[in-house]
């Protein structure tokens, strides 16, 4: 039952374009106490399904620009292999933290930053 609600919540921050991540990778190294690397792989498997429908349902309204989508598509390739071979080699606790660091800089950067 938690996991489904995890679940939930993880994919309505998805689907509004945040990243599930920061709901779904925490939860489970908190409340499951599996490793960072797991909880990391858990939210790519999940990060699919989710991003599908969340693609379809933008893409229906109107809400994408694929020549920006492209150029990022490319870079967002070559980090993820580069990231995913950083990720499996570093301590898990050292990698949990850095997670903790970058949550807390962009919710610092979303609690200062000036209205649009």
């Amino acid at each position: 039952m938690i996991l489904t609600l995890i679940g939930f919540l993880s994919g309505i921050i998805s689907g509004m374009g945040i990243g599930g991540g920061t709901i779904l990778i925490p939860s489970l190294v908190i409340f499951y106490g599996i490793k960072q690397q797991e909880a990391q792989g858990v939210n790519l498997m999940v990060f699919i399904p989710v991003a599908t429908v969340a693609l379809i349902t933008h893409y229906k309204k109107g809400n994408l620009d694929f020549s920006i989508a492209k150029l990022i598509i490319v870079g967002g390739i070559v980090g993820a292999i580069i990231g995913s071979f950083i990720a499996v080699k570093i301590d898990p606790l050292k990698l949990r933290k850095y997670f903790g660091i970058f949550l807390l800089l962009i919710g610092f950067y979303e609690l200062i930053k000036k209205k649009e």
